[in-house]
């Protein structure tokens, strides 16, 4: 039983393994009365420091290890720890924690690593008996206690032996306890890792989970882009419908406006038929000049419209594909485009009606020339005309507007069939087709040629061939 709570540092040292000099027990009786409490006297040599948690055991005799004390004290720590010399202490043992039996104990001094530092003499606990007094014996009894110690030496002998067996299977075991001590080391690293490992799981399968639930989220916005972008291309494509559909408007209108443009080339052809010698439309045709010079104005006007009317229109093709909300603007530039094609189409009625005007006003003034000179004269200006040659501009797309009847004034001016630019007849002929060739737009696949105020068509035109 122990003399307190705590448990003292024990070791599984054998006997032959401690140093048992270092502590010396002095006045250690034979026998002590039971029921008393015991003094344990010693002496702390200058070979050993004492420690806090040294300690002073009874040992029943025939102890292998500290570990089977019977009780024990701790140690009382001198003031002097580390002087040079000798110092006595002694332990009180309380009666009511010291053995009950007659078996022989002695007192040993423990250090807090386990390990023996002193060993006392055997001793007793008994109370006083005859025994003790001297007795004296006669020779037969003198023999048989010989022949008694002789069988004890005997058996001492045989017990030494197994001591020595017991000490070697004790050293084999203390090797397989440090086998032991070893495997359970390795198992507490592996069960350390085994608990990281299982945290870094858990700590794993919560990222999992969270990435988990970041790839739903993630998946939904996908489908939702997706859908948005299924909207946005239907969009696209009805947006495109109304686009080829205005722009098959504008060609149609473009068509129409080639037809009037045949038609007053016609008129022109008409015109040039009219005698030049007419000093009265001299004035209406310096007045008809200043009409075409406006005119060319407000056609660069409606050129620069058009230009804008593109860039516009590139502009909204290009927000077609990125945003839906300026659908609104397309419509709004179309709606542009009708007005603007709206005023071209008021200047074009307004140039027929004057045209139309100059016309009247050109056959009222030949009549009241075929009046004034007479039939003969009108036959002599139309041998003239017929005797002029007429020459031919070759690389034209659109026929020349001065083949075919000669006018009155076809000697002295050439007109651009593009856009109505007046040049005088004694320009030179190269000239005069760079600038109509300044008009024209070349397609390098097919040689379709087309005016550079449809450049819109002409890039549609070269985006078909690219799409080939």
């Amino acid at each position: 039983m122990d003399a307190t709570s705590d448990e003292p540092p024990t070791s599984a040292v054998l006997l032959d393994k401690g140093h048992f000099s270092q502590v010396i027990f002095n006045n250690v009786e034979k026998f002590y009365v039971p029921g008393g409490d015991v003094t344990c006297y010693y002496t702390l040599t200058q070979n050993i420091v004492p420690r806090g948690k040294d300690w002073v055991g009874i040992f029943r005799v025939g102890w292998k290890t500290t570990r089977e004390y019977y009780t024990f004290m701790w140690a009382p720590r001198p003031s002097n720890v580390h002087g040079d010399t000798a110092v006595q202490q002694q332990i009180q043992f309380k009666a009511y924690y010291l053995p009950k039996d007659d078996e022989y104990y002695q007192f040993c001094y423990i250090d807090q690593d386990g390990m023996i530092r002193g060993a006392s003499v055997p001793f007793q606990f008994r109370a006083e008996t005859e025994d003790d007094i001297l007795v004296v014996t006669t020779q037969g009894e003198v023999e048989e206690i010989e022949l008694q110690n002789k069988n004890l030496l005997k058996e001492n002998e045989e017990l030494q032996a197994n001591c020595a067996s017991l000490q070697k299977q004790n050293r084999d075991l203390q090797e397989e306890l440090k086998k032991t001590q070893e495997l359970q080391n390795a198992l507490e690293s592996l069960r350390s890792s085994t608990e990281k490992l299982e945290l870094e799981l858990n700590s794993l399968r919560k990222e999992n989970k969270h990435l988990k639930e970041l790839n739903e989220c993630r998946e939904a916005e996908l489908h939702q882009f997706r859908e948005e972008i299924q909207n946005v291309t239907s969009e696209k494509e009805h947006l495109e419908t109304k686009l080829k559909t205005a722009l098959d408007h504008v060609d149609h209108l473009q068509s129409q406006l080639l037809n009037r443009e045949k038609e007053i080339e016609d008129l022109v052809h008409v015109d040039q038929d009219k005698t030049k010698q007419c000093e009265s439309l001299k004035e209406e045709n310096n007045q008809l000049c200043v009409t075409i010079t406006q005119k060319e104005e407000q056609k660069k006007e409606l050129k620069h419209c058009l230009e804008h009317l593109r860039g516009t229109e590139a502009n909204l093709t290009f927000r077609l594909q990125n945003e839906q909300q300026q659908k609104s603007d397309l419509m709004k530039e179309l709606e542009e485009q009708r007005h603007l094609f709206q005023n071209l189409q008021a200047a074009k009625k307004e140039s027929d009606e004057k045209n139309q005007k100059l016309r009247k006003e050109n056959d009222s003034l030949l009549r009241r020339l075929s009046k004034t000179r007479g039939p003969s004269s009108s036959s002599v200006v139309s041998q003239a005309n017929a005797s002029v040659p007429t020459r031919e501009i070759k690389g034209f797309v659109f026929r020349n507007p001065y083949h075919g009847e000669n006018t009155w004034h076809s000697d002295s001016v050439r007109k651009c069939p593009v856009c109505n630019d007046v040049f005088p007849d004694d320009i030179d002929i190269r000239d005069y087709e760079a600038h109509v060739q300044s008009h024209l737009l070349e397609c390098p696949v097919c040689n379709e040629t087309f005016i550079t105020s449809c450049q819109q068509v002409f890039d549609d035109h070269m985006y078909c061939h690219s799409l080939e």
